[in-house]
């Protein structure tokens, strides 16, 4: 089985979680988020003579697409992918969350829209797309079997759960996707969140306290 490479860059004021995966043998790579000033990852990119295939959104909030000018900048070939349901998220900052920040963030359309269950193939891997709606309403998360990765976006983090509060969030939808599309999974599944450093499933089932009862 190829190796996956997963770097994480923890990024602008927000700190977010933007990932580089990559594979051993291979130049393509992936950027799962794009967090506010990516310069540093966008560098090492580069110094690695890697080849961004996709960027890909867990979600539109504004932190997790701010970045994406200057990767596109930086790698014109480079396609982006979100859930169908927030693909008018991208150009909307009320949407978006950045209006409320008294920002005016936006992207160019997606490429590509992802529907729950759909498999992306990375170097022969399939990557199949979670439909985790509640954090947002079109939040996914990404799942590789035989490597036991997810990348859970703002659905799952370390010891906490995604914040419901946002005018499009929905708590009950968030812990029913956390329940029924997260829970089931592997307990050694690695699990890579939007802020905070990894986890795994097995963890956050025993010691999360929002998953309790």
């Amino acid at each position: 089985m190829i190796k996956i490479k997963v770097k994480s860059y923890c990024l602008g004021m927000w700190q977010t979680n933007s990932y580089v995966v990559s594979a051993e043998e291979s130049d393509k790579c992936w950027i799962i988020d794009a967090g506010f000033d990516p310069e540093r990852m966008v560098a090492d990119i580069k110094i690695k003579n890697l080849s961004p295939e996709y960027l890909i959104y867990t979600h539109a909030h504004l932190d997790h697409i701010a970045g994406t000018v200057v990767i596109r900048e930086a790698f014109p070939d480079i396609k982006t992918a979100i859930s169908e349901v927030e693909a008018s998220f991208l150009g909307d900052p009320a949407k978006n969350l950045s209006s409320s920040a008294g920002m005016n963030v936006t992207a160019d359309d997606a490429d590509l829209l992802l529907t729950d269950g759909q498999e992306l193939d990375f170097e022969g891997l399939k990557f199949k797309v979670l439909a985790t709606p509640g954090h947002s309403p079109g939040g996914i998360c990404l799942y590789q079997e035989d490597a036991a990765l997810l990348f859970a976006g703002d659905t799952l983090f370390q010891g906490s759960v995604g914040r419901y509060d946002f005018p499009t969030s929905n708590g009950d939808n968030l812990f029913t996707s956390i329940k029924q599309q997260l829970m089931p999974l592997p307990p050694e599944t690695k699990v890579f969140p939007g802020h905070g450093g990894a986890t795994t499933i097995g963890e956050e089932k025993e010691h999360n306290p929002f998953l309790r009862g």
